[in-house]
């Protein structure tokens, strides 16, 4: 999407960049929705226990709310660097995320091996291949209300997460380079 805009006095042609996505269930399937970024319409999985306003630790539900996308990671080893505006790490071996609540390190990154209960952001599957962090539970952080509530891939035809919101990774890399750093995503 190209518009114009006045820079001093100058015409300019801009590429829009999306601000903010909205995710919604899809009606009669609680772990089933769609994203919409601009006037693109995306699949996605949800939790496997559909969205809540009440979120806890492994319940397997999507949090509501509006969520900034703060960054994420990607496999090196997997893919090229995806064009984004965000803030992109490349997974090492030795990244995790903190999922204990009676840990220091409550969903925080961590570094491998750990004793606490983790996510490991270099995983077999691929689904971490590309995966965004909200900040869903961050400031402040409230022990059980919620941890590793990412942006990341699907697996097979859109089976359910444990509570992220996960797109193909086609869809994913069409969108990273569209995506206005600090993009709001608000969940319903």
């Amino acid at each position: 999407m190209r518009r114009i805009v006045r820079n001093e006095g100058k015409m300019v042609k801009t590429t829009g960049l999306i601000r903010r996505l909205i995710v919604t269930p899809s009606p009669g399937r609680i772990n089933e929705g769609r994203v919409l970024a601009g006037a693109v319409v995306i699949p996605c999985a949800l939790g496997r226990n559909g969205v809540t306003h009440f979120k806890r630790e492994g319940d397997g539900k999507t949090p509501a709310g509006r969520f900034v996308l703060t960054g994420g990671y990607w496999r090196q080893d997997r893919l090229r660097a995806p064009g984004a505006h965000s803030p992109l790490h490349p997974i090492k071996p030795h990244m995790g995320w903190c999922d204990d609540v009676d840990d220091a390190n409550y969903n925080r990154p961590i570094r491998l091996p750990a004793r606490a209960r983790h996510e490991e952001l270099a995983r077999a599957d691929g689904l971490y291949d590309i995966v965004l962090t909200l900040d869903h539970n961050q400031r402040p952080r409230v022990r059980g209300r919620g941890s590793a509530i990412f942006f990341h891939l699907t697996r097979g035809d859109h089976d359910p997460t444990a509570g992220c919101v996960a797109i193909s990774r086609e869809h994913m890399l069409r969108l990273l380079p569209r995506l206005a750093r600090n993009c709001v995503m608000v969940i319903r």
